[in-house]
């Protein structure tokens, strides 16, 4: 016997997408999008790309108001750098327990509703491009939903409990925007890299019920993260000997297109989230010192709201992540001109 109760069928992407379709125009515009950080991916651009936003995009208004003040910074920067909005709508749980994401409940305070939740985030994203024009990033924690936001995303990171899975490798390589694949929370860099390795080789197998063959993603590319040790410690892995040992294992691997994106918070800062500022200037004066280390350092994430910090669900206060802290709107706009400045 199977111990689930299965409530309703939901609908398939297809019959989403049919509902909530993404204009002619708004594609033109992701397709743009998509072509130019391509070329950030392939070292065909001097540019470096953020992947920049609140833990978990946990209420549309916040995350819209997010969404319109990186745009007016995206005009000023937009010789240096290609911002793209973290809008992360399903949220890995250590212990399984904790609030899952806008998929799993649109509303952090009400039940689990994923027929809503799934509306939620299509909403969302097609609401973040049509109005701000940046076309937006997202976790794959689950590869069954990417298809629902498949036409709107510009970019997708593998987590890092998720990375050695099978299923997450050989989706990623049907994929044709940028997936980056984090360091295992061991700090494993093999585990990380033979995920890229997967992801830009061609594989068959089923998927939402289909055979499917996929052409490989030349654009699959390594995260560092940090990790944490046998006993339980932060550790980071951003410092230049951390990005010379990677510049190396890569170039063993043979694989195509190196490239890295440096995840300022998580392990690398110990969850310190006031650290990113400190952490994203150390390793782009690594890259003016070292040939190697800037020809495959693209870019970096950061977690980053309205308002500093972290509260607990209910707290209500506008703009404030549920999840992890982060930096405030205003440290934000100051490093986002910091690092357009230091590249």
């Amino acid at each position: 016997m199977v111990n689930m109760n299965f409530k309703r069928k939901l609908p398939v992407p297809k019959e989403i997408k049919e509902q909530y379709p993404v204009t002619e125009e708004l594609a033109k515009i992701k397709a743009a999008r998509d072509a130019e950080i391509a070329k950030v991916f392939r070292s065909e651009s001097d540019k470096m790309v953020l992947v920049i936003g609140p833990c978990s995009a946990d209420r549309e208004d916040a995350v819209l108001d997010y969404s319109y003040r990186l745009a007016k910074v995206q005009e000023k920067v937009s010789d240096k750098l290609i911002i793209i909005p973290r809008v992360y709508t399903n949220k890995p749980r250590t212990t399984g327990d904790g609030y899952k994401g806008m998929v799993h409940q649109p509303d952090p305070e009400k039940k689990p509703d994923l027929l809503e939740g799934i509306v939620a985030i299509r909403r969302l994203h097609t609401t973040v491009l049509a109005e701000t024009g940046l076309s937006t990033a997202d976790e794959m924690l689950y590869p069954d939903n990417y298809r629902y936001l498949s036409d709107l995303l510009s970019y997708v990171a593998i987590g890092a409990r998720s990375v050695e899975n099978q299923e997450h490798r050989l989706t990623s390589s049907g994929i044709d925007i940028p997936v980056g694949m984090k360091n295992p929370p061991c700090g494993d860099i093999s585990v990380m890299l033979n995920s890229v390795m997967a992801a830009q080789h061609q594989h068959s197998f089923i998927y939402r019920g289909w055979e499917v063959e996929t052409a490989g993603n030349e654009l699959a590319h390594a995260i560092l993260r940090g990790y944490v040790d046998n006993y339980g410690r932060s550790l980071p892995n951003y410092h230049y000997e951390d990005l010379e040992g990677l510049y190396k294992a890569y170039s063993e691997k043979g694989l195509a297109n190196m490239a890295v994106v440096v995840d300022s918070n998580h392990a690398n800062s110990g969850k310190k989230y006031l650290e990113q500022e400190r952490i994203c200037k150390e390793v782009l004066h690594d890259c003016r010192h070292n040939a190697q280390i800037k020809s495959f350092v693209k870019g970096f994430m950061i977690e980053s709201y309205i308002e500093d910090g972290s509260q607990k669900i209910g707290e209500g206060v506008y703009g404030k992540s549920i999840t992890d802290p982060c930096i405030g709107w205003d440290k934000t706009e100051r490093l986002i001109l910091d690092i357009a400045e230091l590249i």
